[in-house]
């Protein structure tokens, strides 16, 4: 990040963890090797040693596990997503913490954006990014963006399709998928970077 010849910038995306849960849970078979390294990563770096946060909130389904038991085969993908989701927001936490304490010039050359404030304000978020890495903005990406977030269609089906649809619906489709427990055990894993990042 100091080196004058490269003038990096860096933009960390954030979605609401509930939001990205349904997702996972949607396309469940599709990330289960993902979760997989995910959690990996995890075992990786408390075997390095302690981790900082002691307290962790598995995120499973009701009667996943019994008895200390291996998951069941039905079960291994959800089980798999929700540990993976928690390390996920466990990364977002520690990289929340690193900006707010952070030295000016790291300040100066990283930006967060809420995933939700880019659909909802697509062209000013935009100019704030390019604005941020010393671009200009052109019409036609203006336009793009424009499209990609305010196409015609929704697909719940198919959470990670790239096309134009309306990325609004998106926003809070978790709140009509997720059981009330699903919701409570996503707020209790990240409940810390939720409220960093005002969700």
């Amino acid at each position: 990040l100091r080196e004058p010849g490269l003038n990096l910038r860096v933009v960390q995306l954030f979605r609401d963890p509930r939001a990205v849960h349904n997702s996972r849970l949607k396309a469940r078979q599709a990330l289960l090797r993902e979760s997989v390294q995910v959690l990996r990563s995890r075992h990786r770096a408390e075997s390095r040693g302690p981790a900082r946060h002691q307290q962790q909130h598995l995120l499973l389904p009701p009667g996943l596990l019994g008895g200390g038991r291996a998951p069941q085969p039905q079960h291994r993908a959800e089980f798999f997503l929700g540990g993976a989701l928690e390390v996920i927001c466990q990364a977002w936490l520690r990289d929340l913490l690193l900006a707010r304490s952070a030295p000016g010039w790291l300040r100066r050359r990283y930006t967060q954006l809420r995933y939700e404030d880019l659909v909802r304000e697509p062209r000013a978020e935009l100019r704030r990014l390019l604005r941020f890495a010393g671009l200009t903005v052109p019409p036609a990406l203006e336009g793009f963006v424009l499209n990609m977030t305010r196409g015609a269609a929704y697909s719940s089906d198919r959470p990670f399709l790239i096309s134009a649809r309306d990325a609004r619906e998106a926003v809070h489709a978790w709140r009509e998928r997720l059981s009330r427990q699903q919701v409570r055990q996503v707020e209790a894993a990240c409940g810390e970077a939720m409220s960093i990042l005002a969700y």
